[in-house]
């Protein structure tokens, strides 16, 4: 094979890379979650591909009551970050039962490390202020994350 079609070969195979997180996010499960009387519709980021881009590249903030569902596979001191991230979140790391364990507020565009505060299964992500305008706090339960997909 020649290296002109060897670069264009590997090219390709770039390209079509770098498609699938972006075609992840369109395809993404929406799943109906309730905190202290509030619903929430989550985007449900259950595989490595989705949870590693998670809201990267989106410019606009999240609709009223709208957020993104982290499914990790293990319970951990999961950490979340904002690199290529433009909107401003706030993260809810969430354990196997559903109860928030800490809720920390993110800068856009930083890499600052932002992390459970004990051994979380899940983490949701909503609008900046999202949790404290509503007054929920750690301690507070999420209900429906059973009918979350399985991690992969």
């Amino acid at each position: 094979m020649s290296f002109e079609r060897f670069a264009a070969a590997a090219f390709a195979v770039l390209v079509a890379l770098a498609a699938v997180p972006a075609q992840a996010a369109e395809k993404l499960p929406v799943i109906e979650l309730r905190i202290t009387g509030h619903k929430i519709s989550a985007e449900v980021a259950a595989s490595e591909p989705a949870r590693s881009l998670g809201l990267m590249h989106r410019k606009k903030p999240l609709a009223d009551n709208h957020g993104m569902l982290f499914v990790f596979s293990t319970s951990g001191f999961h950490g979340m970050w904002m690199k290529n991230t433009y909107i401003p979140l706030s993260v809810a790391f969430i354990d196997e039962r559903g109860v928030i364990l800490n809720i920390a507020d993110m800068a856009p565009l930083t890499t600052d490390a932002h992390t459970a505060a004990g051994f979380a299964r899940f983490a949701l992500e909503m609008n900046q202020g999202w949790f404290a305008a509503r007054g929920i706090r750690a301690g507070a339960t999420i209900e429906g994350l059973a009918s979350a997909p399985a991690p992969r």
